[in-house]
């Protein structure tokens, strides 16, 4: 297991490592992009300050907090309530345009190549900018899919219309009662399909993706494969990070990238075939 006491940090010329990395993307055979948080901030998702503000005032003033995630785990009084505000971060992380173009950028980089997508994030927005939804791998679920909150099944289910009718619909911080979803298979309430404990459904659809992830890997990772990490911290590294220090350490012909504001780093074993940039995503794929 890999620890911070063996990390190494670039002090290259922020210039330099940005001309490597467009170096490495075009002599890759094969691409995995590993996605977090950072990403989807650096498209312009922020999930605090003004488009907190502008979105959820009434929901701060009434309840003292301050951003959408911290909202997301907070008990409301009702169940109204809860999905009035649900309803509302939906609509603006999941079924409205993004800020920025982005991850269309992103695709326009590697769209010609062999690629595949890992990621934490639960925005969808990979597959809204027209990446093949078969490279795709969600690991902690879709802000666009009801599971059951028992849960009862292993299914889960499409949300955007109840979604859009809560949205439209809501009114004094809350949706209307008939409007609260149901499981169609026992009556429990449903909940979003996100990844928070133990009772998080991985349905037929997240074990082919999984499956495909794999597969994706352990076919290509002898060959030159470049692992572009974008955007992810010490929330869950064992699903992106570390697995790709490893693949990296296991393969001489494999290079490691890290676009990151703080966090671009790695272990020592791997510092020569490394590439690590703290800088905003957006600004140095444009310089790609």
């Amino acid at each position: 297991m890999f620890s911070r006491t063996e990390i190494f940090k670039s002090t290259k010329d922020c210039s330099v490592q940005i001309e490597q990395l467009g170096n490495a993307l075009q002599n890759a055979d094969s691409v995995v992009i590993g996605a977090g948080a950072g990403l989807s901030a650096s498209a312009g998702y922020e999930y605090s300050g003004k488009r907190f503000h502008d979105n959820f005032a009434d929901f701060e003033e009434k309840y003292g907090f301050h951003d959408m995630y911290e909202g997301g785990f907070y008990t409301f009084e009702t169940d109204e309530e809860m999905w009035a505000f649900r309803s509302r971060n939906i609509m603006l992380n999941r079924y409205s345009p993004p800020p920025k173009p982005l991850y269309g950028e992103l695709l326009t980089l590697v769209g010609g190549k062999d690629y595949f997508v890992l990621t934490t994030n639960v925005d969808h927005c990979f597959q809204r900018a027209g990446f093949d939804k078969k490279r795709l791998f969600y690991t902690q679920g879709d802000y666009g899919l009801f599971q059951c909150s028992v849960p009862c099944c292993g299914e889960t289910f499409d949300n955007e219309y109840l979604i859009r009718e809560m949205y439209r619909r809501q009114s004094d911080m809350k949706v209307p009662s008939d409007l609260l979803p149901k499981c169609p298979r026992c009556g429990k309430p449903l909940t979003l399909n996100l990844r928070s404990d133990d009772s998080f459904v991985e349905d037929a659809g997240w074990h082919a993706a999984a499956e495909r992830c794999s597969e994706f890997i352990r076919s290509r990772k002898s060959g030159r494969i470049l692992y572009l990490e974008l955007g992810v911290g010490y929330n869950t590294p064992s699903i992106i990070k570390y697995p790709f220090w490893k693949l990296t350490a296991e393969n001489p012909k494999a290079v490691y990238a890290s676009v990151n504001f703080g966090e671009a780093v790695c272990p020592e074993d791997i510092a020569a075939q490394a590439i690590l940039i703290n800088g905003d995503i957006s600004e140095v794929l444009n310089c790609c």
